[in-house]
């Protein structure tokens, strides 16, 4: 049957799919929508089989806060080329991923993708994300999220268009507008010096054990301390070993806006004392795009000439 202009736009409105692809599906199903929007489906799919071993290690990092700033989501989707990052196709759908996420609860990535994809709940996460592959044309991976609720109040900072993700959580009796500027520039503080831990509370005396340890080692193989006594080794790479936790401790590390080199813990407290209000930090979460995966050898000349020689 003759396929129309109208039906193909109508089935690339409701798919979201190209419109060649469109009409080879509506062609295939002889103009049935419903099969048309299956047989889409099954492209989708098999497309992004075939893309599926393509290293994805660009990508974004997104936040979505509440309005009464009590629950917040950050989310890292990754894709095969920092170009596909800049999409604003693939931004604004990484969005509602992470919108999707912040008004429900999911234990990880699988049963997010195994539930219902809130703009369609007529196909699943997994089906939208498939969708999106053969429409935007890279691997692409929910990677990873995490979600989180306070009685107090939580704000994002995203650093470099995405790069970076941070979510700072705090214990506060103020309104979250009142504490937000503070809570902000701590989180600016994590997305720059990648602290460890909140606290030298949070880490374990088997951490601190081990690595006052691993520093007595280190002075005793040094010829400069050959003969100083242990009790003497021992306080000296004390000193070391704090000095490392104040560097990966967040409350613990200089405040990199201060100018009196005090600490985020006094900066916070000064914050506190001047709006008369109760505030500390709880908990913080940083995603950096792609750290840890493998990034792609990218060879562009090589890629051209390859192209051209098809």
């Amino acid at each position: 049957m003759a396929i129309t202009a109208a039906q193909v736009k109508e089935l690339r409105e409701m798919s979201g799919a190209g419109m060649m692809d469109c009409k080879k599906a509506l062609t295939a199903t002889d103009g049935d929508f419903d099969k048309a929007a299956e047989w889409l489906r099954e492209k989708g799919l098999a497309t992004a089989q075939k893309k599926a071993g393509r290293i994805a290690a660009e990508g974004i990092v997104v936040t979505v806060v509440a309005d009464d700033a009590k629950t917040a989501t950050i989310l890292e989707v990754n894709a095969e080329t920092d170009f596909v990052a800049k999409n604003e196709v693939f931004q604004s759908y990484v969005k509602e991923i992470a919108e999707q996420i912040n008004a429900n609860d999911y234990a990880d990535v699988d049963a997010l993708n195994a539930a219902p994809w809130a703009l369609d709940p007529s196909t699943t996460v997994a089906e939208k994300h498939a969708s999106m592959i053969a429409k935007i044309g890279e691997n692409m991976t929910i990677r990873r999220f995490e979600k989180v609720v306070t009685d107090g109040a939580v704000v994002s900072y995203i650093h470099a268009g995405g790069k970076i993700g941070v979510l700072v959580v705090a214990d506060t009796d103020a309104k979250a507008a009142d504490v937000e500027e503070c809570l902000k520039n701590v989180a600016m503080q994590v997305a720059a010096m990648n602290p460890k831990y909140v606290s030298t509370d949070e880490v374990s005396e088997e951490y601190k054990a081990h690595e006052l340890e691993v520093l007595v080692a280190q002075a005793k193989n040094d010829p400069k301390n050959a003969n100083k006594p242990d009790n003497i080794i021992e306080k000296m790479v004390q000193g070391r070993l704090n000095k490392e936790l104040k560097e990966v401790c967040l409350l613990e590390q200089e405040y990199v806006k201060a100018e009196n080199k005090e600490n985020v813990a006094k900066y916070v407290e000064s914050v506190a004392k001047s709006l008369g209000c109760t505030l500390a930090v709880k908990k913080f979460v940083r995603f950096e795009t792609g750290e840890g995966l493998e990034k792609k050898n990218e060879d562009f000349a090589a890629e051209v000439a390859k192209q051209m020689n098809v």
